[in-house]
C-alpha cells in the first residue's frame, strides 16, 4: 500500500493546469460533478461493476488463508480486513487515472471539458479515504489479533488440562475420553499435544543440565 498522494498545486502538477481551465458545456459539468461520486470507496459492494469478480474472491480468500478464522467474529472482522484492503488497493490507480486524464486527454473534447479545481479536490477526497480506511484497517486488524491471541490462549490452557487428565488415566490404566470433561479436542489431538509437552519438558531438562547446572565442587577443583 502506497501513502496517501499529497494534494497537488497548480504549482506541483502544471501538466494539468496547462491542460484545462474547466469544464465549457453542460454535459462536461454534468461528468465533472460526478467524478467523485464513481470512486466506490463508500459503497455498500466492495466491488464494482468495472473490477474483476474473481480477482476479489482470490483476494478474500487470501485473508481467510492468512488469519484462519474459526467463529463467526473473526469470520466477520477477516472479510472487513478484506473489504477494506480492496477499496484501499482501488485508490492509487484512481489517482493516476485521474493525473494521467489531466496530462494526456484522450481528445480535445476531453480536454475542454477538464475541470481542474474538481481534480484537485477529487484528489483531496480520495486522500481522505485513505486515512479513513487505513483508520478502519488497523481497528479490525487489532481487534482480530485480540480475539485470536485469547482463543488460541484458551485453547492451550484447555489443551494442557485435557493432556494432564490423559496421562493420568493413561498411568492407572483406564481409558479416556476427553468430551468427557467438556473438552472439543479429539483425543488423537490431546495425545499428540501431551507428548509434545513430555518431548519439551525433557529438552529443557537437558538444556539445563548441559548449559546452567553449575558442575561438582571436586569437578570445578579438577579443572
Amino acid at each position: 500500500m502506497t501513502n496517501p498522494i499529497p494534494v497537488p498545486t497548480a504549482n506541483s502538477q502544471p501538466q494539468i493546469a496547462n491542460h484545462s481551465t474547466g469544464p465549457r458545456t453542460a454535459a462536461g459539468k454534468q461528468r465533472s460533478s460526478q467524478n467523485a461520486t464513481t470512486h466506490g470507496l463508500t459503497s455498500q459492494s466492495p466491488v464494482l461493476a468495472t473490477e474483476d469478480p474473481a480477482a476479489y474472491q482470490l483476494h478474500c480468500r487470501q485473508f481467510l488463508d492468512e488469519y484462519k478464522p474459526a467463529t463467526p467474529t473473526e469470520t466477520q472482522l477477516t472479510q472487513e480486513l478484506a473489504d477494506t484492503a480492496w477499496r484501499l488497493n482501488r485508490i492509487p490507480l484512481l489517482e493516476a487515472a485521474l493525473l494521467d486524464r489531466g496530462a494526456n486527454p484522450p481528445s480535445e473534447q476531453a480536454r475542454i471539458e477538464f475541470d481542474i479545481v474538481d481534480a484537485h479536490r477529487a484528489l483531496a477526497t480520495l486522500g481522505m479515504h485513505y486515512l479513513r480506511l487505513s483508520r478502519q484497517f488497523q481497528k479490525a486488524l487489532i481487534q482480530l489479533r485480540e480475539i485470536q491471541s485469547d482463543r488460541g490462549e484458551r485453547e492451550r490452557r484447555d489443551l494442557k488440562d485435557a493432556a494432564a487428565i490423559l496421562e493420568h488415566h493413561k498411568h492407572k490404566g483406564i481409558p479416556y475420553d476427553p468430551a468427557e470433561d467438556g473438552f472439543v479436542f479429539s483425543k488423537d489431538r490431546v495425545e499428540a499435544f501431551a507428548q509434545r509437552l513430555i518431548r519439551l519438558n525433557e529438552s529443557r531438562h537437558i538444556e539445563h543440565v548441559r548449559f546452567y547446572m553449575q558442575p561438582p565442587a571436586g569437578a570445578a577443583s579438577a579443572l
